[in-house]
């Protein structure tokens, strides 16, 4: 199924929700990106999704829309766009308890593409247009599972001001005014006494289920994806600020992929973690995969709350149905299988994926039992081959398996951040700040640890240095101290990438060790999708051409930039293609002047520049072939400081004028350093904050400089 017949199907289901009530003060759409307030009266909005008939029991449906409804319809959205209007007595009780009951003055309606009918519609309405139908809430629903998965997570990361997580929208206040750090520090506090999962995971899972009069036959039928697998593609369909102008935001669509799930080791998802970009209103939004099969519900993000970054959360509808079970069903009822709809849109009958999973023969030996319940893609397997690397319990990063022995391949600024102007590597638990300083050999002073993630459970194994890159590449080896069987080295591809062609980036971004402290069961690297943006090239060294005969005088690439999301703790992981093949190192992203980093602009090293070390991997005796990278070279290290090529200096023209030549030389001056950085520098002024009153025409003279 192509995207455009997937997008076509999901209209069929998205709906948008709006909420509408009084509101005297202006109080209802706090924690709110957006939201109109006219004459006393607030409206919010979310995303919805209209359920067939099989995946609910009607009887119990009709009994909760009540008897004078015939044709009842559920819609699922979250909970969170109708709470502020719930009644005070409903608030102190179990809102997950009874019928939710609301203020006085409150509307809830959903508005749905045509083709759709109410109960007492004649047959020869228009149904041209979408429009806005009258609905019902029947029932709010705490999610247990993926309460505690989420509510865990964010309690890993009270220890750490840099890494703390907070759930919503960037675009929202999460308070009426900025929060001190003793404020942070006391809610942290606060929440690290909870013993329960009610404080922030249960409000932030909780279901809302509406009821609709409309002819059931009208709602396509549909399946239940079989397998969540990382790097799949999803498809969301919500209304991103839908309520402020339905015309322009309903039913909008994003595509991405599968980033990470929990728990890892079973089939039974409760939490998955997108990489996908949505907006403030797509929250209650339907998911898709690529067959246009249901995961699950979206929800509000997670939010990092020093860097800004974004992780979409989805509840997947076993979960949903799981936690509702008098209600909803996990799988379509037995004589409904399929998806069929005869409206001249789509049909689609046996999906012969739901066949083949029932018949696999299981994971592949070497591979971890949870990373898939049926055989992995090619992109789980390099999951497999990427682990995670701490250094004196201080600091963390990703690395790449590149034989059977334990060679791991990561970044030097790991090792050396002093040397490409960092003070560490991403920090967890504590870690130093500032340049640290170490022997040449590494050995006695640093305790380099391993964590293994394709053995269930996973391992963790002591590491030695075995080679720190001098050169202008920032690459680095480690060497298992002892080899466990059933590694999993990565597989290379030394072409040139194809500008547009799929990448994804494979590393224990944002998720560090101190996960595992709250996680069990761990968290296995993320997932991020893109393409390859831009290949840079440059000459051969002579040290290359040397070492593959033929390759004289030609260019081979030097650095990737992909947009694939790459976020702390991502360095040191794998760029890899379709066909799960490492086609880059990863080694940077990008930061805008001010600190804030840009996932989506990052760096990475092409294997083919890597040449020597995948050599050296075979037996690791030839150590020669590391030497090649030491070597420095003026073309590689502008292109890695990201300033213009170096080019041998050009005669004066004959014909200028002295001081046209007198101007140009001081042209030259100027021309020193990254022409990128000073362009970024320039634009700061841009963002300067306004003058105050009383200091008209006083401008700050001090601009912070770009920092890649």
């Amino acid at each position: 199924m192509g995207l455009p017949e997937t997008v076509d199907f999901a209209r069929n289901f998205a709906v948008m929700v709006r909420v509408q009530g009084p509101d005297p003060k202006g109080l209802k759409m706090r924690k709110h990106a957006f939201h109109q307030y006219h004459s006393g009266r607030t409206t919010l909005s979310a995303s919805g999704m209209l359920l067939p008939h099989t995946l609910y029991d009607y009887a119990v449906a009709k009994q909760l829309c009540g008897d004078g409804d015939d044709f009842p319809v559920l819609v699922v959205t979250v909970a969170s766009v109708v709470e502020p209007f719930l009644s005070v007595q409903h608030r102190e009780n179990n809102m997950s308890q009874g019928r939710p009951e609301f203020i006085s003055g409150v509307q809830i309606d959903i508005m749905i593409e045509n083709e759709m009918r109410l109960e007492n519609d004649s047959e020869d309405v228009d149904r041209g247009a979408s429009r806005w139908h009258a609905t019902q809430c029947l029932k709010l629903i705490d999610v247990p599972a993926s309460a505690r998965a989420l509510q865990s997570l964010v309690e890993a990361s009270l220890g750490s001001l840099e890494h703390g997580w907070e759930v919503g929208w960037s675009l929202a206040s999460l308070s009426d005014g900025r929060q001190s750090l003793k404020d942070v520090s006391q809610a942290q506090a606060h929440l690290a006494e909870s013993d329960n999962f009610s404080h922030l995971g249960k409000p932030t899972t909780r279901i809302a289920i509406l009821g609709v009069s409309l002819f059931s036959k009208d709602v396509a039928k549909i399946t239940i994806s079989p397998s969540h697998r990382k790097g799949d593609f999803i498809l969301a369909m919500g209304s991103p600020f839908g309520v402020l102008s339905p015309v322009h935001f309903f039913n909008s669509i994003s595509v991405g992929s599968i980033a990470n799930f929990y728990p890892p080791h079973s089939s039974s998802r409760s939490l998955l973690m997108a990489d996908i970009r949505c907006l403030p209103g797509t929250e209650g939004g339907p998911i898709f995969d690529e067959q246009a099969q249901l995961i699950g519900i979206l929800i509000r993000p997670l939010r990092q709350k020093i860097s800004g970054a974004e992780i979409q959360l989805v509840i997947p509808w076993e979960a949903i149905a799981s936690a509702c079970s008098d209600l909803l069903l996990k799988e379509p009822d037995s004589t409904q299988k399929g998806i069929n709809y005869d409206k001249e849109k789509l049909t689609a009958v046996g999906r012969a994926v739901i066949a083949d999973n029932h018949g696999s023969d299981g994971p592949i030996t070497y591979f971890h039992e949870g990373l898939s319940t049926c055989c992995p893609s090619p992109v789980e397997k390099a999951v497999a081959s990427v682990c995670l690397i701490t250094v004196d319990d201080g600091v963390w990063a990703s690395g790449v398996l590149l034989n059977h022995q334990g060679l791991i391949l990561t970044n030097a600024h790991l090792l050396e951040p002093w040397r490409f102007g960092k003070r560490t590597a991403d920090s967890f638990l504590g870690g130093e700040h500032g340049a640290s300083t170490c022997s040449a050999s590494y050995r006695g002073s640093r305790n380099i640890r391993v964590r293994l993630d394709h053995i269930n459970p996973w391992i963790w194994c002591d590491a030695k240095v075995v080679y720190v890159c001098k050169g202008p590449l920032d690459v680095a080896l480690l060497l298992l101290e002892s080899s466990p069987n059933q590694l999993c080295p990565i597989i290379m591809d030394f072409s040139k990438p194809s500008v547009g062609s799929k990448a994804y980036v494979v590393g224990h971004g944002l998720f560090g060790p101190r996960c595992a402290l709250h996680f069990p069961l761990g968290f296995f690297p993320s997932v991020c999708s893109g393409v390859v943006a831009k290949v840079v090239e440059a000459k051969s060294p002579l040290s290359y051409q040397l070492s593959q005969p033929g390759n004289a005088h030609r260019n081979f690439p030097v650095m990737l930039e992909t947009t694939a999301a790459v976020h702390p703790g991502g360095s040191g992981g794998a760029v890899v293609n379709l066909n799960g093949h490492m086609i880059g190192l990863v080694t940077s992203n990008a930061r805008h002047g001010g600190g804030t980093i840009i996932p989506h602009l990052n760096f990475s090293i092409p294997c083919s520049a890597l040449l020597p070390i995948f050599k050296f991997s075979e037996d690791m005796q030839d150590f020669s072939l590391l030497e090649i990278l030491d070597q420095p070279n003026d073309h590689l290290s502008s292109v890695w400081a990201l300033m213009p090529p170096l080019s041998p200096k050009s005669p004066p023209l004959p014909s200028l004028p002295v001081s046209l030549l007198d101007e140009n030389n001081d042209n030259k001056k100027e021309a020193k350093g990254s022409r990128f950085a000073k362009f970024i520098a320039e634009r700061q002024g841009v963002l300067r904050k306004p003058t105050q009153p009383g200091n008209k025409g006083k401008q700050a003279n001090v601009i912070v400089p770009s920092k890649l």
